[in-house]
């Protein structure tokens, strides 16, 4: 038992280690933090590169998206491409998973014959730490008055509700 604890606390441990990083610039290849490329005068990607949730870093994504948006003077951005690679569950943590199995076999042998039937049942626990998750922006800036679409975005609302962590 006192193993198991020790194990448990192990991977406890290294699952804190493993988080988010404050916002900021990407630090080098397979950093945490954003990158962005200017494609034209008006036209960006964006990606911020993090370890956990997918929701938190694309957030951080759009946030980065909106700063740039202000620094070029504009209004407002518009999200026309958006790539996220990283599991729903990647946040990690300890997930408790259950299978059940049952199996029947029949034996024939130089001895006789018998048959067999079961049923299983597994508990196992998953220690995973978080995994990596990046989110790739590919937006344009207009200012003036935005159009009237579904993923155009208010850059200082977004800097407002998102510019807080």
């Amino acid at each position: 038992m006192f193993r198991i604890l020790t194990v448990s606390a192990a991977a406890l441990a290294l699952t804190a280690c493993a988080s988010l990083a404050p916002y900021g610039p990407q630090t080098g290849s397979g950093g945490q933090g954003y990158a962005e490329q200017r494609i034209e005068s008006n036209r960006w990607r964006v990606t911020y590169s993090g370890v956990g949730a997918p929701a938190p870093v694309a957030e951080l994504a759009l946030r980065r998206a909106a700063e740039l948006t202000v620094a070029n003077g504009d209004d407002w951005f518009e999200v026309v491409q958006r790539y996220t690679d990283g599991r729903p569950d990647s946040a990690g943590g300890i997930r408790p998973s259950l299978s059940v199995g049952a199996g029947s076999g029949r034996y024939s042998g130089r001895y006789g014959s018998y048959s067999t039937s079961g049923v299983g049942v597994g508990v196992g626990l998953n220690f995973s730490g978080p995994s990596p998750t990046t989110t790739t922006l590919e937006i344009v800036t207009g200012d003036g008055p935005p159009p009237d679409r579904t993923a155009v975005y208010d850059a200082r609302g977004v800097l407002e509700t998102i510019g807080r962590y």
